[in-house]
């Protein structure tokens, strides 16, 4: 089976941008009214901007008349080229405010809708990520969104509507030179920047790979602290970073000079531009063509042209690298899902809670056989252990039964559900498991515990607590069950953790429960006390165990010995014993190495 990595950057030459544009219309389409109203408000905005240097001239030319005199100044003129420079300011605020909702939403939207999308990817996806990576392409990929609708509303469209009006001004009043060489300007300064930019865009490129590579780098190691500091590689891990950021580097100083080129020419052909322009104008002057007022108006018109032009470059790479992003992020999106449910699937109906393997067999890859025809029953009410040495595809069991994964044959049934025909929803809300590694939420205990039911109330969280055998400890903390566990329950002992995931599968309140390895953490004291617990628990519901001590499973009603995958021996505690085979061994072997702890 191919595996997908989303922290991969796909060919620059294979992206679709204005597909992944078409994308966005949607969002756009939610907020209509509030489009067409900032759209409405630029227009207008520009419009009063072209009036700026109209009212301009005329004052320059009233003042440029050899009779004027001091108190005969163009009130109403100065008084309109205020009110349109006001204008101006108005609307492009009105048009910020109008469009800041559409913005806000779009990122909202899509930060929930990418979120949910890795909810539903399956749990091969989620073991082969590289959490750093996609947490930087995802942060990347929304801010991406809310860019191109800015730069789209803010800066391309204003500046195309201001080209055209000018344009149509210039050709219309003045002689067509005026609007050949800024139509001219305006078209060859578009063409060298974009040639240049699409030959920049691998340095860009380069600098966001060699960005999420380091950003992976950092988490990876810092999620891994205590694992670093076992083996002392602070340096190595150092070294690796440090490499990766100096790729990094080099592409940077190859953007920034290349940029620096880029603009040079742009600003090469926005002075040859505006040369050509100034010298027809004051020609016209000395001519008797066009008056001061005139000159004014053709300056003033390519100073308000050529400055949002000049950003214009700019804005086409930020663009570009915003596109590259949310390509990222649309890829991910286009993944889909392993696990799915099954067009009308309904919800699994609990009637006993029986769980029944038949023939299963599973395969992580072609080459990698996990699991061959198993095939069990775990009664209502009933306790079943599967026990086995590592690896030999016990865990693999609680993984199935919860459909993270599909069978590859065989199939698994609840009361005579196939539950790959029913919801996940409906089967994962049937099942509790108390995990063998319990990873909590960097919160509160209470938070901690309350996620098994976010509807709990405090009676119900504390009793859950108790019969875990967990409450005293957490009322001895400082802060009680106010108090945040640090990232994955870092301060939390082993067995602490293990007892909050035990209260958390108490307070669910499921009718089938899985323990896996549960008291793995465990002193031998504190295992009495949660296998009394998990005793407790366990009465009257059908339950799976999943175990590595042989002591915490012989009141189990029937036991299932795994080895390669295949069930080699199945049966009651003292029945295996009986039998002096592959449990016998087993069960001989724990009694030694806890005879020998002792001593």
């Amino acid at each position: 089976m191919a595996h997908f990595h989303a922290y991969t950057e796909r060919p620059h030459k294979d992206r679709d941008d204005w597909n992944n544009l078409r994308k966005l219309a949607p969002f756009l389409w939610d907020y209509r009214g509030r489009v067409l109203m900032a759209l409405a408000s630029l227009v207008l905005a520009k419009l009063a901007s072209i009036g700026i240097p109209l009212a301009l001239k005329e004052i320059v030319d009233w003042l440029d008349k050899p009779e004027t005199q001091l108190l005969e100044l163009p009130v109403m003129l100065l008084v309109a080229y205020g009110v349109l420079k006001l204008s101006a300011s108005l609307f492009n605020e009105l048009r910020d405010a109008l469009f800041a909702r559409v913005r806000y939403r779009a990122m909202r939207h899509v930060g929930n809708h990418v979120l949910g999308h890795l909810y539903d990817l399956s749990l091969r996806y989620h073991l082969e990520r590289k959490t750093g990576a996609l947490t930087r392409d995802l942060e990347r990929g929304a801010q991406s969104v809310s860019s191109i609708l800015n730069y789209l509303t803010f800066n391309i469209i204003p500046v195309s509507i201001e080209f055209l009006l000018v344009a149509g001004f210039l050709f219309i009043n003045y002689e067509w030179q005026f609007a050949v060489v800024t139509l001219t300007t305006v078209v060859v300064y578009i063409i060298f920047t974009l040639m240049v930019t699409e030959w920049r865009m691998i340095h860009r490129l380069k600098m966001n790979e060699m960005d999420s590579q380091a950003s992976m780098q950092a988490v990876d190691s810092l999620i891994n602290y205590e694992t670093v500091k076992y083996f002392g590689n602070e340096k190595l891990e150092l070294k690796r970073y440090d490499e990766t950021l100096g790729s990094w580097e080099d592409a940077a100083v190859k953007s920034q000079t290349s940029m620096s080129a880029l603009n040079f020419g742009q600003g090469s052909i926005i002075a040859i531009g505006v040369t050509f322009i100034m010298v027809f104008a004051a020609n016209g002057v000395v001519e008797g063509n066009m008056s001061l007022g005139d000159l004014v108006l053709v300056n003033a018109f390519l100073i308000q042209l050529f400055l949002p032009l000049g950003f214009l470059g700019i804005v086409y790479r930020q663009i570009k690298y915003a596109l590259a992003d949310m390509d990222r992020m649309l890829r991910l999106l286009e993944r889909e899902p392993e696990i799915k449910d099954h067009p009308g699937a309904k919800d699994l109906l609990l009637k006993e809670g029986e769980v029944r393997f038949e023939d299963v067999g599973f395969a992580y890859n072609a080459d990698r056989q996990i699991l061959e025809d198993i095939s069990f029953a775990v009664l209502p009410g009933k306790k079943v252990a599967v026990v086995g040495a590592s690896g030999a595809g016990k865990s693999t069991l609680a993984r199935l039964l919860f459909r993270f994964y599909d069978v590859s044959s065989g199939g698994i049934f609840i009361d005579g559900q196939d539950i790959s025909q029913v919801t996940q929803a409906s089967l994962r809300q049937a099942i509790g498991i108390v995990p063998q590694d319990t990873v909590l939420f960097n919160d509160t205990i209470h938070y901690n515990l309350a996620y098994a039911r976010p509807g709990a109330t405090e009676v119900e969280i504390i009793n859950a607590a108790r019969k875990a055998h967990i409450h005293h400890f957490i009322e001895s903390l400082p802060d009680g069950y106010q108090t945040v566990v640090g990232e994955r329950g870092l301060k939390l002992s082993g067995g602490e953790k293990q007892r909050v995931a035990i209260a958390r599968a108490i307070l669910k309140g499921p009718r089938i429960l899985i323990f896996d390895e549960a008291t793995s953490s465990l002193d031998s004291h504190a295992e009495r006390e949660i296998q009394k617990a998990l005793k407790e628990v366990a009465e009257e519901h059908t339950t799976l165990v999943i175990a590595h001590r042989l002591s915490t499973i012989v009141d189990a009603d029937e036991i299932l010995v795994m080895q390669a995958g295949r069930i080699i021996e199945r049966g009651q505690h003292q029945n295996l014993i009986s039998r002096e085979g592959a449990y016998r061994n087993m069960w001989e072997l724990q009694q030694q190495e806890e005879v020998s702890s002792e001593q």
